[in-house]
């Protein structure tokens, strides 16, 4: 159907601003009491059918009503040069109906054509508020350094080279070296990881971050216009304009089906009473406008987007919250899905995976020592060994504590000196630990200076993380890929257990669109790609991809609105049930396609020959609309 104006954009023309904000309106109050009107005069006419000039007024003045856009849109399209398409072919149709006395049948076209219209509009498409107003990556302010004291300013007012102060709890508003402090800064904003990275005098730091403990200062080395917060934000606004486009069937189909009836329907007035004697031009010119009648693409019109609400409505029921018929078609061609791995096929928290305790240790001891040791802290590994731990600590017994950062944790526990930390702390007090080179996730436990053992933390798979793939598999996905900020080891583990077919890790959010860009250009031309996620870090990445789905159970704000398409549960096996459910609706829209054109092909023969009136005309069109609404609604199921 063509997009007009005021209703909802099916083919190449961009529905979406640069913000995300699809500009598809609902219908306002006075267009619905206008519409009212229009259908009340039109059941008046029929009921009552009056005579003459009466009954053409009140038809004519419910064909305005509900017709005036798709005549508009017609002329206008005439007047830029585009002349065959729905919107002529449903005007031509109509007057013609109108002229040959046909007064209900004409308006009766334009009343489903605005149904069809409306139903894409109020249940097809839902409204995207602004990206930019959920990403609360955003910095309100920077605190400038300036001969000794702080003064709070907008980021784009600090310039290159100045130094910047950022407290605990405050978000990095700009990127920039440390030059003096030390901290633990939580990145999940930007890479999605949950476990954070400790920074000191000397380390780079990126915008969007948040400080988790201690007093830094910053010397900024980018202009906030290209700090890491302003591109990601850039990236999140601009995406949605560079989407692919999906084109419904009867647009690509009417730049050659109207056309064809619309000559064929003047060669039929025309042709047969100038060779064929005993002829008279009113009744192929009646046959003509039958031929036009018949030919309106009403059931196509009405039906395609009622089979994709169909099916937004059946994957609804699997808790699948698809935002547009065009996504969920879309869908149905996918062969490439692109997951991120933390909080999409991991759970993105951590959990106690293996204690090993040294000799004279149980492992009750250890996980005791280490939750003293953690008791305090808010760190992810502290709060995952403070739950595994089946002997809670006395915290009568903790005589001092103090974070070390990059390092770990020092304490005194009933009189022992228990370090808890990495290897790096455990070296700088002489302690042997043993080979450290698995790159897993590892603290390491010394009590009064004695090795007592380790504790190794995962972040495990979700439950259907194996199934979700192998079900991906059956399902005819050619390539199944994991993008991920954390650490390459950790991520290869992760696809060597899910069996996949790429891993690309330690990645940033520019640099995980750059890869999804580039899979776009590999692909093949009728195949989809599909993009996974869960976090704000993840909101551009979805934003560009062909279809972006969010993890619903997890996902940040911003993630729901830049995504396609959301699986309320956080299960990615709902994927592999929403690909199901939209081939199924390509399936139903298939069969609508083949019916109306099936059966106005058979009318049009008969139509031909003198055998078909305009009652075989209604029901090639609405009859035939309402079989294919009926078949359209098995996809709710």
């Amino acid at each position: 159907m063509t997009p007009t104006e005021g209703n909802v954009c099916l083919e190449s023309v961009d529905c979406t601003s640069k913000t995300g904000i699809d500009r598809t309106k609902l219908l306002k109050p006075s267009r619905l009491v206008l519409y009212g009107l229009g259908l009340i005069l039109f059941l008046f006419g029929i009921m009552r059918n009056p005579d003459g000039w009466a009954g053409f007024m009140v038809f004519a003045s419910a064909y305005l009503i509900f017709g005036s856009g798709v005549l508009l849109a017609a002329i206008r399209n005439v007047i830029h040069g585009k002349i065959f398409d729905e919107n002529f072919l449903m005007s031509i149709a109509t007057l013609g109906a109108f002229a040959i006395g046909e007064y209900p049948e004409g308006v009766a076209v334009m009343v489903f054509y605005q149904v069809g219209e409306y139903l894409q509009d109020s249940a097809l498409y839902r409204s995207r508020r602004s990206i930019e107003q959920l990403m609360e990556i955003r910095p309100d302010y920077a605190n400038l350094l300036e001969a000794g004291k702080t003064r709070r300013v907008n980021p784009e007012e600090v310039s290159i080279g100045s130094v910047i102060v950022v407290k605990p709890g405050e978000r990095i508003p700009l990127d920039g070296e440390v030059i003096k402090g030390s901290s633990a800064l939580d990145l999940s904003a930007l890479t999605g990881e949950s476990l954070p990275r400790e920074v000191s005098e000397g380390d780079q730091v990126l915008s969007g971050s948040v400080n988790k403990s201690g007093l830094i200062e910053i010397r900024v080395s980018t202009e906030y216009s290209q700090s890491t917060v302003s591109r990601i934000l850039s990236l999140v606004e601009n995406a949605a304009s560079r989407k692919a486009k999906t084109e419904q069937f009867i647009t690509r189909f009417a730049a050659y089906y109207t056309p064809l009836v619309v000559i064929s329907a003047l060669l039929l007035a025309v042709i047969p009473p100038l060779v064929i004697s005993g002829q008279d031009f009113s009744t192929w010119a009646y046959r003509a406008l039958i031929f036009l009648v018949i030919s309106c693409p009403c059931a196509l019109v009405v039906s395609i987007p009622l089979s994709f609400f169909g099916g937004i409505g059946g994957a609804s029921r699997k808790g699948i919250l698809v935002k547009g018929g065009n996504y969920l078609e879309a869908l149905s061609h996918v062969d490439t899905v692109i997951f991120d791995k933390t909080g999409t096929l991991t759970h993105g928290y951590f959990t106690v995976k293996d204690v090993q305790p040294a000799t004279g240790f149980s492992h009750d001891d250890l996980l005791r020592y280490g939750a003293a040791a953690a008791h305090y802290s808010s760190h992810p590994l502290s709060v995952s060994i403070r739950e595994a731990a089946i002997t809670k600590p006395e915290e009568m017994l903790i005589a001092s504590c103090e974070e070390l950062p990059g390092r770990g944790v020092k304490i005194n526990y009933n009189d022992q000196l228990i370090l808890m930390g990495n290897q790096k702390l455990l070296s700088e007090h002489d302690i042997e630990i043993g080979d450290d080179s698995d790159h897993k996730t590892r603290v390491h436990l010394a009590i009064d200076g004695r090795y007592a053992g380790s504790i190794t933390l995962e972040d495990e798979l979700k439950d259907d993380a194996v199934s979700a793939v192998q079900e991906l598999r059956r399902l005819g996905i050619k390539q199944i890929i994991m993008l991920s900020g954390d650490k390459q080891q950790v991520a290869e583990e992760i696809g060597r257990k899910l069996k996949l077919d790429r891993v690309y890790a330690e990645l940033l959010p520019d640099q995980k669109v750059e890869i999804i860009e580039n899979l776009e250009k590999q692909k093949n031309r009728s195949g989809k790609n599909v993009f996974v996620g869960d976090g704000i870090n993840d909101a551009p990445s979805l934003a560009r991809a062909e279809i972006g789905v969010a993890m619903g159970g997890v996902a940040s704000d911003a993630a729901l609105e830049a995504a396609d398409i959301v699986l309320m549960t956080g299960q990615p096996s709902k994927l592999a049930e929403a690909v199901a459910v939209a081939r199924k609706t390509r399936a139903i829209v298939f069969q609508n396609i083949v019916l109306a054109l099936g059966v106005k092909a058979v009318v049009m023969g008969l139509g031909l020959f003198g055998l078909a009136s305009m009652w075989e005309a209604v029901f090639a069109d609405v009859g035939v609309a309402l079989l294919a609404v009926l078949n359209a609604m098995r996809a709710m199921r």
